[in-house]
């Protein structure tokens, strides 16, 4: 390859870098609503992650560079992708991560507060019944067809993505408790148990052991005033407040559908949408910075 050829492709990578640049700072600023969502947590993350650092909690500070990048994602799918997020599904992302990472990990409200990994779980199943309903309608490029497809089609395709997305993230908990002795996989204090495995006759006869208040390892009690599950209960939840969200989304985005876009429902404030040449940010940065250098825009 020539000299010259090598310049003007690494050339060409940096006005793509540019114009990325570019299109993502318009990207931040196009709704004034998300906007001001976005640098508000932003803000809090950079207090917290400074304040983590002079407790020298370095998993902690992790997190939050974590949560920095991770705030960055919408709008970074916004361009790369060329969707448009609509400003109530994109500030509720940004709320969660930033409810799941500072406020769960770092503040500990998953264990401080009953019910926040609960909550989280049932906002996670309807956002991904989301993503999978808009999943089907943006890769139609024909949006006349998109609604010539079955609405329950359409709602059976966000439920089963959804509760897909949530065993997938209940696989992962798991493998990171097996293989790193983490605890993902919250445990549940129980006062009762019913197993075969307790069963001398070996005919898988259910043999119940209730009224448990505590439990005995290596002769010292436990203390927590009963029997301890590792993780199954609380996965089973995990995926039933999953299976909540994922139906609310399915019946809204049904009857969204079946309207054909008229009918104004929860699920039309959370359904994403291509991007118009007035909002492709990115194209029209490219275009700006080709025209500047006086050569033809790349098509792609």
């Amino acid at each position: 390859m020539k000299k010259t050829d090598k310049m003007e492709q690494k050339r060409a990578r940096e006005r793509e870098k540019k114009s990325f640049r570019q299109a993502m700072a318009k990207e931040l600023r196009e709704h004034k609503s998300s906007f001001i969502v976005f640098y508000t947590l932003r803000l809090l993350v950079m207090v917290v992650l400074v304040r983590q650092l002079f407790l020298h909690s370095y998993e902690s500070a992790f997190f939050c560079v974590l949560t920095l990048l991770l705030l960055y994602v919408p709008s970074w799918l916004q361009v790369r992708l060329r969707i448009e997020l609509p400003p109530p599904l994109e500030i509720t992302i940004l709320f969660f991560i930033f409810a799941a990472e500072i406020l769960g990990e770092v503040n500990a409200f998953y264990v401080v507060i009953p019910g926040w990994d609960t909550m989280l779980h049932t906002i996670n199943g309807f956002l991904a019944a989301a993503v999978g309903f808009s999943m089907v309608m943006l890769l139609n490029d024909d949006e006349r067809l998109t609604f010539d497809l079955s609405p329950f089609f359409l709602a059976l395709m966000a439920f089963c993505f959804s509760m897909t997305i949530g065993v997938l993230w209940e696989f992962f908990e798991f493998g990171m408790d097996f293989f790193f002795h983490t605890d993902m996989q919250k445990d549940t204090v129980i006062n009762a148990l019913y197993t075969v495995a307790m069963d001398t006759t070996r005919s898988n006869r259910v043999v119940g052991v209730t009224g448990i208040q505590d439990v005995l390892i290596n002769g010292e009690p436990l203390g927590l005033g009963g029997y301890l599950d590792i993780g199954l209960i609380d996965t089973m939840k995990d995926l039933f407040v999953n299976f909540i969200g994922a139906v609310v989304f399915s019946v809204t985005g049904f009857f969204y559908a079946k309207s054909k876009g008229k009918k104004r429902t929860a699920a039309q404030s959370f359904v994403p949408s291509k991007k118009t040449e007035e909002t492709d940010y990115l194209k029209q940065a490219m275009d700006e910075n080709c025209s500047k250098n006086q050569e033809p825009p790349n098509p792609s």
